[in-house]
């Protein structure tokens, strides 16, 4: 969430790999347990990793439950983003966290949306991290569901390490999947897009961390594994404990367009989000 553009360095290079699919997944209710397959390795065989979950808001209650999650209020001053943060702009409809940006005068602000994270509440270190979402698109739109290392108050970013899971700016099908830390050069980042077809309907946006790599998905396909083994590139970062973030942000570098305020109020649809643990 937080870089200005997506360059997506490896310590080879540029890398920027599209991949395309159609898929759609039903609402579910009922978490439990899940197997994945790891990425292939051609030293060693591999056997799926199964998944217990360790917790869950399926945002079946009235309001948005506050021993889960805080909100973060006011214009953050970061990425030249143009909202005001309220809670106001969280709520809960049909069993869905509803983040919506508004067309509003705020704080000296022209928008108003909603961020929230679960520092000092919920986090995690490996394991499978998913949410089921549904993406708002428009010009100026910039939805996201991430992490940040949970030590961001004692020694700054990029220094605490961020994962995100799911970034989609504007209007097109592209999705983004990225990790930031301090590769001890300063800000490094690594990460790949994906194209989705149904850009706009619901999909699962997911990551699976060991102490090995992250890999991410988007329903059931995988596009993009970081290797953070042995502390890579100076990847210590992600051996700790991360939170979890979710917002609107409208406006800002990385859309990079004008806003398109004949689409507002637009609404970020949150069916689930679930943390699981390796067995």
């Amino acid at each position: 969430m937080r870089k200005i553009i997506f360059n997506m360095l490896t310590g080879a290079g540029v890398l920027l790999v599209s991949i395309v699919f159609i898929s759609s997944c039903s609402k579910s209710n009922t978490p439990g347990k899940i197997t994945a397959t790891p990425p292939v390795d051609t030293t060693k065989p591999k056997t799926p990793v199964t998944y217990s979950l360790i917790w869950s808001d399926e945002f079946d209650s009235t309001a948005v439950k506050t021993k889960n999650w805080n909100f973060e209020t006011g214009n953050l001053g970061v990425n030249n983003e143009k909202e005001y943060y309220q809670a106001a702009n969280a709520t809960i409809e049909a069993g869905n966290l509803v983040i919506t940006a508004k067309r509003e005068n705020v704080g000296g602000q022209l928008y108003t949306s909603a961020r929230m994270n679960s520092q000092g509440k919920v986090t995690a270190t490996y394991g499978r991290i998913e949410a089921r979402i549904k993406a708002p698109l428009g010009a100026g739109f910039w939805p996201a569901f991430w992490m940040l290392g949970s030590n961001i108050t004692t020694v700054n970013w990029p220094n605490c390490g961020e994962i995100d899971i799911m970034e989609h700016v504007n209007a097109d099908n592209l999705f983004y999947g990225t990790i930031h830390w301090n590769s001890g050069g300063g800000h490094a980042q690594y990460g790949l897009n994906t194209t989705i077809a149904t850009a706009g309907d619901y999909h699962v946006y997911a990551i699976e961390w060991d102490n090995s790599e992250i890999r991410w998905y988007v329903d059931s396909t995988q596009y993009v594994t970081a290797n953070i083994a042995n502390n890579v590139n100076n990847t210590g970062a992600f051996h700790l404990p991360f939170f979890i973030l979710l917002n609107f942000a409208v406006g800002g570098d990385f859309p990079n367009q004008p806003i398109n305020d004949g689409l507002l109020p637009a609404k970020m649809y949150v069916d689930y989000v679930r943390v699981y643990k390796a067995n």
